[in-house]
């Protein structure tokens, strides 16, 4: 349904009343008042304020009030034309502004002004007052168009439907590269001001989002009240930088922090986004707002996800102790759930340099996966079709669209369709415990996150894991438990694993499946084989 709302604003003008003979019928040519107020017209449509100042009685100031205005409505585009134009013996002229701000999503804003233009030794000009742009916009104040968001916000709960993350106070730390005089020196004060809570974010991670900001504010860093305390420092003290009251999706319990929550904040945004409002404001040189029209709906429903807090908690501990970069994702394992995931800071530093997420990062499987692949080409025989067809059944070689957890992605986890060619397999954490998973219950399923919303796949159809196929990759899987690479683990009965590297720089891997769970393991660099099966070791005494 439309939202269409028509505001009428009156100015009221007072002129000479002696016509002129040629403003009067519409089918007589335009005067050359007219004509500038039809130049005018268009000036405020093609939204160039510039243009349309210069056509006024006094630039300068219109072309401030009117550059505000234009920017604070934020319109798609602007329709403007003269209504009821009349042209007087003493040299000025009256006429109507009906002007109607395109502010997308079918929302508009209408308003009807009328105004004077006189004739100045310049020529036809219009006499500039703020009501010419609305009703009752004074000198210095401005119309704007703002987003609204429904109260309460919804909440991201977790497994159990208890409330995992919530809006919350925050402090946005911003930089302004035009706000200072020493973008460098700036940079490195703030990184210093805000390393005790925030080390990851260094100088040169900084340096990257202003380069890629080209100019623009950026917002370093969102801080808690609680956080500020423990500062080096005050930020708004730095030149260039102001720190800005806002909101922020927040976990409830620090303890349970996980990569997990930036790609449920994104889920969580989009909500926001799609259930927003609108609404055109009039607010004055002090501050004074008036509300002239808008609309809000419904507040989005909070939504659950597959997240178990007491998972997070044990891998959280249990990817500390290692130096290497490591990442762990846990997950149902005949579900595909998705339950807890964890960084230690050598991978959340790397991930705040690369970007992306770590757990839909894809990398090579090194020799994890061998006795996946020589199954494979043993069932299929040389058929390139029908090993693909064997690989996509194992959850590997296809692209997962994890709501909450990732945006599609046209590199993740693929292999060449035109031949099977194991050396060219990349993999992420994801696609890994989905290839877990199909072990587990013996037919592939997409991971999922958010509790009732289905992932999409690409690049392959899952299915039932052939029986030949299974047979070997468990008969290795069982091998490497019980006599191989796993075999010293402990308090993991059943299990059944694949572990594997790259070399001596790595990445080393471990898929694992014990009793209701499939627990991955990614560590990066040198002895990252013997490092993920520390972090193995260590989930498996803390579980």
């Amino acid at each position: 349904m439309s939202t269409r709302v028509r505001v009428i604003a009156a100015t009221v003008v007072s002129g000479v009343l002696v016509l002129s003979s040629c403003g009067v019928f519409s089918d007589e040519p335009k005067t050359d008042s007219q004509r500038m107020l039809d130049v005018f017209a268009s000036a405020i449509s093609s939204q160039d304020a510039a243009r349309a100042a210069a056509l006024t009685s006094a630039p300068g100031q219109a072309a401030t009030q009117i550059g505000d205005t234009l920017s604070a409505m934020h319109a798609e585009s602007v329709s403007v034309s003269v209504t009821d134009p009349v042209e007087y013996s003493d040299h000025t002229a009256s006429y109507g502004l009906t002007t109607t701000w395109h502010l997308g999503r079918d929302r508009e804003f209408t308003t009807e002004t009328t105004g004077t233009a006189r004739k100045l030794t310049a020529g036809w000009r219009v006499q500039w007052e703020p009501t010419v742009l609305a009703s009752g916009l004074q000198a210095g104040g401005v119309l704007r168009s703002i987003r609204t968001d429904a109260r309460p916000a919804p909440a991201v709960l977790d497994a159990a439907r208890a409330p995992w993350m919530t809006l919350q106070p925050t402090n946005d730390i911003v930089i302004d590269p035009a706000a200072t005089p020493n973008l460098p020196n700036t940079v490195r004060r703030l990184a210093a001001v805000i390393a005790p809570i925030a080390p990851l974010i260094t100088g040169p991670v900084i340096d990257r989002r202003l380069a890629d900001a080209g100019g623009k504010p950026v917002q370093v860093v969102s801080l808690r009240d609680s956080d500020m305390t423990v500062l080096a420092g005050n930020p708004a003290a730095v030149p260039g930088v102001a720190v800005n009251r806002s909101g922020a999706l927040l976990v409830t319990d620090r303890r349970v922090s996980s990569p997990l929550t930036d790609g449920i904040t994104n889920y969580w945004q989009a909500i926001r986004d799609a259930t927003s409002g609108w609404a055109v404001e009039l607010a004055d040189r002090n501050g004074a707002v008036t509300r002239l029209a808008g609309a809000q709906g419904p507040a989005a429903p909070s939504f659950a996800t597959t997240f178990a807090p007491g998972v997070q908690l044990s891998v959280n501990e249990s990817v500390v102790d290692v130096a290497q970069p490591a990442t762990m994702l846990v997950l149902d394992a005949q579900s595909g759930a998705i339950l807890a995931a964890a960084n230690n800071d050598a991978a959340d530093a790397a991930q705040a340099s690369a970007g992306g997420s770590v757990l839909t990062a894809t990398t090579t499987p090194g020799s994890t996966l061998v006795p996946v692949t020589t199954a494979i080409a043993a069932a299929s025989k040389g058929d390139d079709e029908k090993a693909q067809k064997l690989l996509h059944a194992l959850g590997l070689g296809v692209t997962f669209a994890i709501p909450g957890v990732s945006m599609p992605s046209a590199n993740s986890s693929r292999v060449s369709a035109a031949a099977f060619d194991p050396d060219a397999l990349q993999v992420s954490p994801v696609s890994m415990g989905a290839f877990g998973v199909a072990m587990a219950r013996m037919s592939s399923v997409a991971p999922t996150f958010v509790s009732g919303v289905p992932t999409k796949v690409r690049g392959g159809d899952l299915g039932p894991v052939d029986a030949g196929v299974s047979s070997a990759v468990n008969a290795a899987m069982r091998a490497t438990a019980k006599t191989g690479d796993a075999s010293d683990l402990t308090g993991a009965p059943g299990l059944r694993a694949l572990v594997g590297t790259n070399g001596p720089q790595g990445p080393g891997w471990f898929v694992g499946i014990v009793g209701k769970q499939v627990i991955v393991v990614h560590c990066a660099g040198e002895r990252s084989g013997s490092a993920a099966l520390q972090v193995a070791q260590k989930y498996f005494r803390s579980r």
